[in-house]
């Protein structure tokens, strides 16, 4: 064979290798950001579990207040269903958006819901609710650690995606940005409060 061939056949074997590492690499970092995602996804359905456990337990205290305890269900349906939604594709950005906008109106529900809860010192002095209470604090804990991590894979994924020449390699098999798991409004980026000392 002559060089020139040699050298031919090496630049295309390259180039063949190169476009399969950035492939498997855009499949792997996307694989590791959904994966983040099943995490939130966890955190999120405790805490969707132990909402109606609240509920119910201060229903008994907070008998007049039942537009509150209402909203509060009906927010935290809402974000089970939008959460579920971004659960089966978390490489949707509109289910992410969907998301993001649910839990919006959940913590909004719940503040509202602790908020008028201090005004009952019965309930207050609840060992059910203080346990509810105890439970809901550590898992919004772990719902905060989940979302950085599935953000910091969803930047990762998206920067490597971003970066030339590999966007041309995404572009061409379709990989698409990822949303990252943000919250707008400066109210609702705080933890829920959930203590009743």
């Amino acid at each position: 064979m002559e060089i020139g061939t040699i050298i031919t056949l090496a630049i295309l074997a390259f180039i063949v290798f190169y476009f399969v590492g950035v492939y498997n690499r855009l499949v792997s970092l996307k694989n590791r950001f959904k994966n983040a995602y099943a995490q939130i996804d966890v955190q999120l359905t405790r805490r969707y579990d132990l909402i109606p456990n609240l509920v119910e337990t201060a229903k008994g205290y907070m008998a007049h207040e039942k537009e509150t305890l209402e909203a509060v269900i009906q927010a935290r349906n809402q974000a089970a269903s939008a959460n579920q939604a971004a659960a089966n594709n978390p490489d949707d950005a509109g289910a992410i958006q969907g998301i993001v906008g649910a839990e919006a109106m959940l913590t909004g529900a719940m503040g509202k819901f602790f908020a008028l809860s201090e005004s009952y010192p019965d309930l207050k002095a609840s060992e059910t609710m203080n346990n509810v209470m105890e439970e809901l604090s550590t898992t919004e804990n772990k719902v905060a650690f989940s979302r950085q991590a599935y953000n910091d894979s969803v930047m990762t994924y998206n920067t490597y995606k971003e970066q030339f020449p590999n966007n041309m390699i995404s572009k061409h098999f379709n990989f698409k940005d990822a949303e990252l798991f943000e919250v707008d409004e400066p109210e609702v980026r705080k933890a829920v409060k959930v203590s009743f000392s």
